[in-house]
């Protein structure tokens, strides 16, 4: 008779959010640290204006890092519960598909274009978002076989 022990570090649908939680602190900590985000003076707080390039390709501004920030403390806070780390995973990416759309038709010159977004956001995005819904859907399906 064997016993499923939990694992300290979880299943791998928690341990998927919470690296990637780790990895949008990390994103968001260095889009604050002048030299790794080129043309730094330029950053504004929130709007298409904000010159700022995290690793000289990804346009951002204090708000997209406080967003990052914010995607990165939720990531955190959900890998402690596989409901709460495919929640993160599924609806997170689902935002990042949003921004996805919201970044293919807004002007890139205009003030509706108050993250501010570029067409390397849009590709990232695209990523980030097909990535983490195939976690959060995949990883569930293995983490309810092994509950």
């Amino acid at each position: 008779m064997t016993t499923h022990m939990p694992t300290r570090t979880g299943s791998p649908l928690r341990q998927a959010a919470l690296i990637l939680g780790v990895v949008f602190l990390l994103v968001g900590v260095l889009g604050f640290i002048p030299g790794i985000t080129t043309n730094y003076g330029s950053m504004t707080f929130a709007g298409h204006h904000s010159g700022a390039l995290l690793l000289g390709v990804f346009q951002v501004s204090i708000l997209h890092n406080i967003v990052h920030l914010l995607f990165g403390v939720w990531g955190l806070a959900a890998s402690r519960t596989s409901p709460a780390a495919r929640a993160f995973l599924i609806w997170g990416g689902v935002i990042y598909l949003v921004l996805l759309v919201y970044g293919l038709f807004v002007n890139y010159e205009s003030g509706a274009n108050f993250v501010p977004l570029n067409t390397a956001d849009n590709w990232l995005h695209l990523v980030l978002g097909v990535v983490m819904i195939a976690l959060g859907v995949l990883l569930s399906r293995s983490d309810r076989r092994t509950a």
